[in-house]
């Protein structure tokens, strides 16, 4: 389903009263789910009311966040919720939105700086590579043994992300080996 306005700006979401979600870009129900997907592929939307043409977008991702967190997936840590609710009516208050903001920033700054900094490494780490290929290997002799785990490594790329970060530890770990060994 095509998320982005055919303008290329924001996209108008609108709630009904028997709370559905309609794309007037792509003139078609939605769910939240589609929404959380949106806000991952970077698509601008706002959540407008169909009857009174208020702005729900702020609840709406409020809502997303809460099913987020109910569904086990929870990212937001209890003291910092006791402390963000604490801050409300607090004279800080006002600050802390652009605060949250920039931090968060920071934080996808630092995350994409050290993405690059790991796959440079183990680009130019023949140890890194050598892994990689072993892993690779290793998959296609579980697909040849299990019948559909290729199907379900398609479905699944969250189980390559997990993959990788399995070879990257395992790298780190033999490149600390190998740095003892040089000593």
């Amino acid at each position: 389903m095509a998320s982005e306005s055919k303008s290329g700006g924001t996209v108008i979401i609108k709630k009904y009263a028997n709370r559905r979600l309609y794309n007037t870009s792509t003139s078609s129900y939605i769910t939240l789910d589609h929404l959380a997907q949106m806000v991952k592929d970077n698509v601008d939307f706002q959540v407008i009311d169909a009857k009174t043409g208020a702005d729900l977008t702020h609840a709406i991702l409020t809502q997303i966040i809460m099913e987020e967190e109910s569904a086990g997936e929870q990212m937001l840590p209890t003291n910092f919720l006791r402390q963000l609710i604490s801050m409300y009516g607090n004279s800080m208050q006002a600050f802390l939105p652009g605060y949250l903001e920039a931090s968060m920033e920071h934080f996808r700054e630092n995350q994409a700086k050290m993405r690059k900094a790991i796959e440079e490494s183990i680009g130019a780490n023949p140890l890194a590579q050598i892994a990689q290929r072993n892993m690779e290997m290793f998959k296609a002799a579980a697909a040849a043994f299990v019948p559909g785990a290729a199907a379900k490594d398609e479905a699944a790329p969250a189980a390559e992300t997990d993959d990788l970060d399995g070879l990257r530890k395992q790298m780190a770990e033999m490149q600390k080996k190998l740095d003892q060994l040089s000593k």
